[in-house]
């Protein structure tokens, strides 16, 4: 007898299927409204400022791709409960962002999403896996301390707050990158070459964790930013040495980790550009969007597009679209970065890495709504066959007793 899975697994709904579209629609939507409103006349209320902007990005955009990626499968009613709070807060923010409703939704959603996760990671055995217990339970803490922006204007935290939260992102995806591309990689060398790769490198990531653990809580102080470039660098340094013994060339073949690379490629280059702001000093906001761009645009597309592919039962290097919308967040990171120093062409700028932003994340939005719609279509599939299967066996069991 085949084993069968408990009711309540059966039941339940994986976040992503619903949290991976949404945020990617929102994501392609959500840049071109901030320009709009940011430097040309009309607007949205809620995006008006370049703190709120990146506040949208930060906590309706990455919150649920994290929360997407780490929930794993939830009863329909609870996944409904979130995907509700989720919309109502970003659809609610664009027509009413001071309204006190929507203000709860959003922290609603923040709260849900530190409830079913930071218990989680606190029974972890290494204290590497437990670091993650913290970390999300700071960054849904920074999702609800600044929403008060919309209610009390903005103050004197406002600024920090961001690049606070930032570079806490920051060490998330240096940590989730690592853990999805080194066994990916391993896997993929032990195929092709019968080889053992690098994996996890545990050494690396732990010097990782405390570098960019020590980096935000130094460039809390401005006369200590100077100071704090120098984890900063030297994380920087330690994520291309991590990448290399990853052996990117090994993997020419696979534009899926080639991907996943490029966007791993930006955190080391965001950290020591972010370095060498601070050791100048001055004002690091524009460096940045090498991590919100380059490599959260980078990563967090392709690990979304990777688990709905693998959830579909197909191969990621199948997939024609995950290298050329690595590229296009690789040139809307480019063109912002250079939109500073850019002169009366800042503008245009912009606008070009806005709209290769909003292409790379409209295409991934239909990509993920394809796999999902394989994965539902898999699973019915085999629904039905189980089914008939079991009323096979059944007739074969009335007419053995008959």
């Amino acid at each position: 007898m085949s084993s069968l899975r408990p009711a309540s697994a059966a039941l339940s709904t994986p976040a992503w299927r619903w949290l991976f579209p949404l945020a990617a629609l929102h994501a392609a939507l959500l840049v071109p409204l901030s320009l709009l409103s940011l430097y040309h006349p009309g607007g949205v209320a809620l995006l008006a400022s370049p703190a709120a902007h990146g506040r949208e990005l930060m906590f309706g955009f990455a919150l649920a791709v994290i929360a997407g990626y780490l929930l794993g499968p939830l009863p329909p009613r609870r996944l409904q409960a979130l995907v509700a709070l989720w919309l109502l807060a970003r659809l609610g923010g664009l027509v009413w962002p001071g309204a006190v409703p929507v203000t709860l939704a959003d922290a609603g959603f923040a709260l849900l999403v530190a409830w079913h996760l930071v218990p989680r990671f606190l029974a972890a055995k290494k204290w590497r896996n437990r670091v993650l217990s913290p970390l999300l339970g700071l960054l849904c803490l920074l999702a609800v301390v600044t929403l008060t922006w919309r209610h009390l204007g903005p103050m004197p935290t406002t600024a920090p707050l961001m690049h606070q939260s930032v570079l806490w992102l920051v060490l998330l995806m240096v940590f989730m990158g690592g853990r999805v591309l080194a066994p990916a990689v391993n896997g993929h060398l032990m195929a092709s070459r019968r080889q053992a790769g690098a994996g996890v490198q545990p050494h690396l990531e732990a010097a990782l964790i405390l570098l960019l653990g020590v980096t935000p809580l130094l460039m809390l102080w401005p006369p200590l930013r100077p100071l704090a470039a120098v984890p900063a660098m030297a994380a920087g340094l330690l994520v291309l040495l991590r990448l290399w013994r990853w052996r990117p060339w090994a993997c020419r073949r696979r534009p899926d980790l080639l991907g996943l690379m490029l966007g791993y490629a930006w955190l080391g280059i965001g950290l020591l550009l972010l370095a060498r702001a601070w050791w100048q000093q001055p004002h690091a906001s524009a460096t940045l969007h090498a991590f919100t761009i380059g490599a959260l645009g980078t990563l967090a597309s392709g690990i979304m597009l990777r688990q709905a592919i693998l959830r579909a039962k197909a191969r990621p290097e199948a997939e024609p679209l995950l290298l050329p919308l690595a590229l296009l967040f690789c040139l809307a990171a480019v063109l912002r970065l250079l939109a500073l120093e850019a002169g009366q062409h800042w503008l245009a700028l912009l606008w070009g890495s806005a709209l290769a932003w909003s292409l790379a994340w409209g295409l991934a939005a239909m990509r993920l709504l394809h796999w999902s719609r394989r994965m539902v279509n898999r699973g019915t599939a085999r629904a039905m066959a189980d089914s008939e299967g079991r009323r096979g066996q059944a007739e074969e069991e009335v007419l053995r007793q008959g």
